[in-house]
């Protein structure tokens, strides 16, 4: 049993960028459970594909579409598909991201690019391309970020990322103000470290990483997925209305004890950052 009552977002149509994996699917999984009708993109079709029919076995109805929203007009595609499907859409949740560790010094321009193309641009456009429909049609809607904690504070070894997820949070807190007017909010979350396969195998790769990590949260332990699922489906519920520009943190206390995620890997030596660096490129 959760929190919620079952009709929680009944009828709620909500897109997931990313959705087909880690807690993309999770809160996808949670929106369905509480009565969303949910369209799920990712640049991986196969991916996609076998994630909807698991995720639509319990009786739920789940759009999936490949979309990579570095290109605005798969974007554009995509939400015309969402709008022929379901007749509009009410939520849009800015999942997708892509992030690695490394020393800056040793990140090229293309990896940098790789990073802000998905997590900056990404969002952005897919804010442009449904905040406009949402304006047009007079339709209010609900935008749900996911950040990182580090968006407001940086972090070493994740330049990139930390650089675009405060792009992301600027965003937030920027459309907040702008488009309360036709009835668009905006709200986000911070999450620490929640363990997803993809992620995590490139963020802790290593059993003492990962026992670092742990150290630094007060509470001891990683998040489990459904409890930033929980935080999510009441984040775009109708419960949430007055909540707006407003980012959540979810980390059991990690950066209040010390601002900066992976400032830890200071320790980490050049040969590690050599393997580290194989890791990765074996996993892409």
């Amino acid at each position: 049993m959760g929190p919620f009552a079952q009709d929680l977002l009944m009828d709620k149509v909500v897109l997931v960028t990313g959705g087909a994996t880690g807690l993309g699917r999770a809160m996808g999984e949670m929106f369905l459970k509480l009565g969303a009708k949910l369209a799920i993109a990712g640049r991986r079709e196969d991916v996609l594909k076998q994630a909807a029919a698991e995720m639509g076995a319990g009786g739920g109805e789940v759009l999936w579409k490949s979309c990579d929203v570095r290109d605005p007009e798969q974007i554009r595609e995509l939400a015309e598909a969402l709008e022929q499907r379901f007749g509009r859409i009410d939520v849009l949740v800015n999942n997708a991201a892509g992030n690695f560790i490394s020393p800056t010094e040793r990140l090229s321009p293309r990896a940098v690019d790789a990073v802000l193309g998905i997590v900056l641009h990404g969002t952005f456009y897919a804010a442009l391309e449904i905040g406009k429909r949402w304006i047009a049609a007079g339709q209010p809607g609900t935008m749900l970020n996911i950040v990182t904690t580090y968006a407001s504070s940086g972090s070493g070894f994740v330049a990139p990322s930390a650089a675009a997820k405060a792009g992301v949070l600027a965003l937030t807190r920027s459309l907040a103000v702008e488009w309360a007017r036709y009835g668009i909010r905006q709200v986000a979350i911070a999450p620490g470290p929640f363990p997803t396969e993809g992620a995590w195998s490139r963020l802790s790769p290593t059993p003492e990483l990962e026992r670092k990590m742990l150290d630094r949260i007060p509470l001891k332990r990683v998040g489990r997925p459904e409890e930033l699922a929980h935080l999510a489906a009441y984040l775009i519920s109708d419960y949430a209305e007055y909540l707006n520009g407003e980012v959540v943190t979810i980390d059991g206390g990690e950066w209040l004890q010390g601002a900066g995620q992976f400032n830890g890997l200071l320790d980490v030596t050049d040969e590690q950052w050599e393997r580290l660096a194989e890791l990765t490129r074996k996993g892409k």
